[in-house]
């Protein structure tokens, strides 16, 4: 009989992974040291029974419109994977009672911009977005791999022209102020907009972070968001039932030890004492793990050297809320929306990277406030609320608080008061919202680091996004395709090349190799 493919890792690209092959007939099989599978794109109930909260990912738009759903969606949706669709995607609390919104009503959208050349700048970049969202989306669907690569660049170069290239790959370079600073007017609108960077690691000022803003900006505005029904965890419940129902195995609570090779060849995989070969590997893990797991180094020193020098991004706090009622909002329009970002200027945005970078607690963090039961009301008894907070950027390891106030270094010390510097954010923009609160559940970055340690020092998206760390110079320049020197073994994951978020890229390309 056949070795089985081994799959290290029952994240997202790992269940994506496996139910591609399943699907194909290939014996799969998944190794996942925690007690479930999913990896970030979890449900369960922190704070009180009946109270349903994403673990991590929310937005689930990238799976929705994932090459992966294209082929299997009909067959995921027979396994009862199920969407809600969201028509206000996201908004901004500036000055308290101020804000502006993207939602998939232009005139509604429009009505919160103060200046009407930013209208018209907004309906132009709306217009151009068919265009540049399919020369962005087409690349972000493409295998670093040669000669896919060369036939995307071929094919749009003579789609576009010289000056429209070079125009996209300008644009895929700068930073979101300097794209926010040459397109609109109203300072409000480029804070709006700049927030979407810091979800990938990119701040105000990073060079190659201006298209995560346009995206979600444009996309927002064209298609909205989706989340899952009764939780993010509706697609990983039809994963694991499609990996199933076409003969795969996944056993949790087994963490793989070591990744056997041989003569440049990997081999199988141990797990506590027992050893299993495999036909292929695939690796869902951070660098710093796959290189402990094949013995500190694999015979490449490219390879090895930039695995070793593989940067994270800063941590993240979560914070898991139970309301007796919504968000009291200043400004009304907000209890609206899935996301509410939560930052005054865009110069906040950029102190607040700095100030996680140099060890600081932020004085301002900003907030990613997510409100799923507005569109979801299953996920919590009838007339109460679940609460999700990002708190972006704060340091794994405390070196000081930017303010003074906080004194404690530890994060089992600290995630009690810097909770309360958010709740007070909160406050500002809510008055009367810690009134609503139920029960909380705060999540430290070394906490998420804990519970999923591909989460490295609370990097929730396994690794900066900064120019020498993507597209071709993911994680490792010359192996962006996610081979290794290892014959045999493949890595996977959101450290891989298109990177973090729900699409599940690296997983599906990594199974389309395998025929």
């Amino acid at each position: 009989m056949s070795a089985p493919i081994v799959i290290i890792g029952a994240g997202i690209n790992g269940l994506v992974a496996a139910a591609d092959l399943a699907a194909r007939g290939k014996k799969v099989h998944i190794f996942e040291r925690g007690p479930t599978p999913g990896g970030a794109v979890r449900t369960e109930e922190l704070t009180i029974a009946g109270f349903r909260h994403d673990v991590a990912a929310m937005n689930l738009s990238m799976f929705a419109g994932s090459a992966f759903m294209a082929k299997h969606g009909a067959e995921l949706a027979k396994h009862g994977v199920e969407f809600v669709p969201i028509t206000r995607p996201f908004a901004q609390a500036m000055e308290p009672g101020d804000h502006l919104g993207v939602t998939t009503d232009l005139d509604e959208t429009l009505s919160t911009f103060a200046s009407e050349t930013d209208k018209a700048t907004w309906r132009a970049l709306m217009d151009d977005f068919p265009t540049r969202a399919g020369v962005v989306g087409g690349l972000l669907g493409t295998p670093m791999r040669r000669w896919p690569l060369v036939k995307f660049l071929w094919k749009n170069w003579r789609a576009l022209g010289t000056s429209k290239s070079i125009e996209i790959a300008q644009f895929l370079m700068t930073s979101p102020r300097d794209w926010l600073d040459a397109t609109f007017e109203d300072p409000r609108l480029r804070t709006a907009l700049s927030t979407w960077g810091m979800h990938l690691d990119f701040a105000p000022d990073i060079a190659g972070g201006a298209i995560f803003p346009y995206l979600e900006a444009m996309g927002g505005q064209a298609m909205g968001m989706v989340i899952g029904k009764g939780g993010a965890d509706t697609v990983t419940r039809a994963l694991v039932s499609m990996i199933k129902s076409n003969g795969g195995t996944i056993t949790c609570n087994a963490e793989v030890d070591e990744i056997l090779h041989q003569n440049g060849t990997a081999t199988g995989v141990r797990v506590g004492k027992k050893e299993i070969q495999a036909s292929t590997i695939l690796a869902g893990l951070a660098p710093k793990h796959l290189m402990r797991l094949i013995g500190g180094a694999s015979g490449h020193v490219g390879f090895d050297r930039g695995l070793n020098t593989f940067k994270h991004a800063p941590g993240t706090m979560m914070i898991h809320l139970a309301l007796d009622a919504p968000v009291p909002w200043k400004a009304t329009a907000l209890k609206d929306f899935a996301y509410v970002h939560i930052g005054r200027t865009i110069d906040t945005a950029a102190r607040t990277y700095t100030q996680a970078i140099a060890g600081l607690l932020p004085d301002t963090p900003l907030l990613v406030v997510g409100q799923p039961t507005v569109f979801d009301p299953s996920r919590a008894p009838e007339g109460k609320h679940t609460l999700w907070v990002q708190v972006r950027m704060v340091p794994a390891d405390i070196k000081g608080d930017s303010t003074g106030q906080i004194i404690d270094k530890t994060w089992e010390d600290a995630k009690e008061p810097m909770a309360e510097r958010v709740f007070d954010l909160i406050e500002e923009q809510a008055p009367g919202f810690r009134q609503t609160i139920l029960a909380q559940t705060l999540v430290s970055p070394l906490d998420l680091e804990s519970g999923n340690p591909n989460l490295v020092g609370g990097d929730q998206i396994c690794g900066s996004h900064h120019l020498t760390q993507n597209f071709i110079f993911r994680p490792v320049r010359g192996f962006a395709d996610g081979h290794t020197p290892l014959d045999g073994l493949h890595m996977i994951g959101a450290a891989c090349w298109p990177g973090a978020g729900t699409g599940a890229g690296s997983g599906f390309f990594a199974s389309q190799l395998i025929k």
